[in-house]
């Protein structure tokens, strides 16, 4: 064997191993975490600077990649088919196409992409200063190839501009449902912070009327009423804040802070009667129910303000909407010394559920993490009603979204309680019992 097949074959293993760094760089530097680079910036790595900016072109970075490795490939598998061709002539070249095949296949992309994958953070730190040369010595044949291919693309009426990309939002709600594991192998912990996550980004989609308090539920007091009557309402209430209404329950004149009655019944001199009321009560704020929870939870800060009342585009009060509310979207239930304890869930032995049907959808699918639609109706009894078409009686059964509803009661044409009953896998094991 002469000098030259020597050569030959020291130079396509160079050109291997050069393929490997091309395959290699281009998965390590799409698959590296955009998060952990962007910190490592922050905190002043210059390697993490250069790969931010190498993704910041990434048809630069994918265009000087895929030239310099095909380049290496095809000269690797001339020089094969070449030497081959001289050791045992024209069958050299069916040995040299499997051959080299075999090679790249297993050591130029299989195996550095895999290690890339697995170490993507790691591997995109370490090749991106030599990348970052490639693309800025390739940068006019990558510049002249992304012309050609976008003139071709315009033939066709593609217009690369037009490229839509998933916004950060989807990507992050996609990261969120990625790490979701089997329920019961999760802990509470892990899906409490996961469903935080979720109402987080669901703020500007979510509509104060899916969150209101009802006014079906509303404690609200007559303002023509004796002012010592006034007070022991607002005495024998668990609410700091009340709507006061004159003449009609629509009709809201102000709202009526405990505190400020509690200050102006102290400072008040003679019969408590002559006290009036309406001169503490603050100005009532209306917001429409289609406002998203993200804007009224800024309206809130700016005005600085907890409380507002929500009505219908008829001007129609619907309910109430407080901070506390939009705070509860995102943490779950806070409960104080006051606060009215309403179960509202009973979960039973055989892994189904006894639901009051004023229970919303978005608490149902968050704390038990189901996927039932909150589109259509707020609540689990409007989600039935709309499903059902009709207004069911009492002990029908229904199957739909993979669940199973039976109702339990109504009250004239209104489901107060239904038993609910998901599918096998979203089921979870009662809690055990404390020893007494």
């Amino acid at each position: 064997m002469d000098v030259t097949l020597w050569i030959t074959g020291a130079a396509i293993l160079v050109l291997l191993v050069l393929s490997a760094f091309f395959s290699g760089s281009e998965t390590a530097l799409t698959a590296a975490s955009r998060a952990r680079m962007h910190a490592l910036e922050s905190e002043g790595n210059r390697r993490a600077t250069i790969v931010n900016r190498l993704r910041e072109r990434k048809e630069r970075l994918i265009g000087a990649i895929l030239l310099g490795n095909n380049l290496v490939n095809i000269l690797a598998s001339a020089l094969a088919t070449s030497a081959l061709i001289r050791l045992v002539g024209d069958a050299g070249i069916a040995y040299a196409t499997i051959v080299m095949t075999l090679l790249v296949l297993i050591f130029s992309e299989v195996l550095p992409k895999t290690y890339a994958l697995h170490h993507a953070d790691k591997a995109a730190l370490g090749v991106a200063p030599a990348v970052r040369l490639l693309v800025a010595l390739l940068a006019p044949a990558t510049g002249f190839i992304t012309w050609i291919v976008g003139a071709v693309l315009r033939l066709f009426g593609t217009d690369m501009r037009e490229v839509a990309f998933a916004s950060t939002i989807d990507e992050l709600r996609g990261a969120i449902e990625l790490h979701r594991g089997v329920p019961e192998q999760e802990e509470e912990e892990v899906r409490h912070e996961r469903a935080m996550l979720r109402s987080i980004l669901d703020l500007a989609d979510v509509e104060v009327m899916e969150i209101m308090t009802h006014r079906r539920n509303l404690v609200m007091i007559d303002a023509g009423q004796p002012a010592s009557r006034i007070v022991q309402e607002i005495l024998d209430s668990p609410f700091t804040r009340i709507p006061l209404w004159q003449g009609e329950a629509d009709n809201i004149v102000g709202v009526l802070h405990a505190k400020a009655l509690l200050r102006a019944v102290r400072g008040h001199q003679g019969d408590l009667d002559t006290l009036d009321i309406l001169s503490i009560a603050a100005q009532p704020w209306f917001i429409p129910d289609t406002t998203t929870l993200f804007d009224q939870l800024q309206a809130f800060r700016q005005r600085r303000e907890h409380f507002a009342l929500v009505v219908d585009e008829y001007g129609s009060l619907m309910g109430v909407v407080t901070l506390e509310d939009i705070l509860e979207e995102i943490v779950g239930d806070i409960t104080d010394e006051i606060d009215v304890a309403v179960a509202g869930v009973r979960p039973q032995p055989n892994g189904s559920y006894v639901v009051d049907g004023w229970v919303t959808l978005r608490d149902l699918n968050r704390e038990y993490e189901w996927r039932l639609p909150d589109d259509r109706a707020s609540t689990i009894a409007g989600l039935v009603l709309y499903e059902a078409r009709r207004i069911p009686e009492v002990g029908q059964t229904f199957s739909f979204y993979g669940f199973r509803f039976e109702i339990l009661r109504r009250q004239r044409h209104q489901i107060t309680a239904l038993r609910v009953t998901p599918p096998p896998e979203l089921r979870r094991p009662l809690p055990p019992r404390r020893a007494e």
